[in-house]
């Protein structure tokens, strides 16, 4: 029996939604599959799995210029970072980032489904109890002794409850963020 490398658990999750995705291989996986050429159905099911993970191996990087490509398509977000604005007037920074906030928030919004860490109004008084996760909720201010915190709520917080990036070509260069633009007379 040939060695399988085991997937890791991004690999894994996406096997999972490959499989809710397409009955016919949800099917070939449930039954251990067929095939014409005689193979054992564990073999084939291997086979499938080595696939799926082969073709869906994650890259952060490539996922996340995924996502600076699309704030650059939808609200030219790279060009507005990258201008050098040191000489420019307020007025004309101010109308250049209502431009820009438009178009990102809408790409916000139809990619993210974003939710507040903490339900609590900013300004508001909180306990921070022991044993509170610390990816979630960062102390700041004379943090000193033991919990549980009393505090104000300085910032919700963020966390994307759901993520709904479009499917990226293979066949484009995740590197080009935004392609160069050549206008013909």
């Amino acid at each position: 029996m040939s060695s399988v490398t085991l997937p890791g658990f991004f690999e894994r999750l996406s096997l999972a939604l490959r499989v809710l995705g397409d009955p016919t291989l949800a099917a070939r996986v449930r039954d251990g599959g067929t095939s014409s050429g005689g193979e054992a159905p564990r073999q084939l099911q291997e086979k499938v799995v080595e696939k799926i993970v082969e073709r869906t191996r994650i890259d952060p990087e490539a996922g996340a210029l995924h996502v600076l490509a699309l704030l650059q398509r939808d609200g030219r977000l790279v060009d507005f970072l990258q201008e050098d604005i040191a000489g420019a007037g307020d007025a004309d920074v101010g109308a250049a980032a209502r431009v820009v906030h438009t178009g990102c928030r809408k790409a916000l919004q139809q990619y993210f489904v974003l939710e507040p860490v903490r339900a609590e109004a900013e300004g508001a008084g909180v306990v921070v109890d022991k044993g509170f996760d610390a990816n979630q909720i960062r102390l700041s201010g004379n943090v000193g002794g033991e919990p549980p915190f009393k505090g104000k709520l300085a910032h919700a917080g963020w966390r994307a409850k759901d993520v709904k990036l479009p499917d990226r070509p293979a066949s484009v260069d995740a590197r080009v963020v935004a392609p160069a633009e050549v206008e013909i007379p």
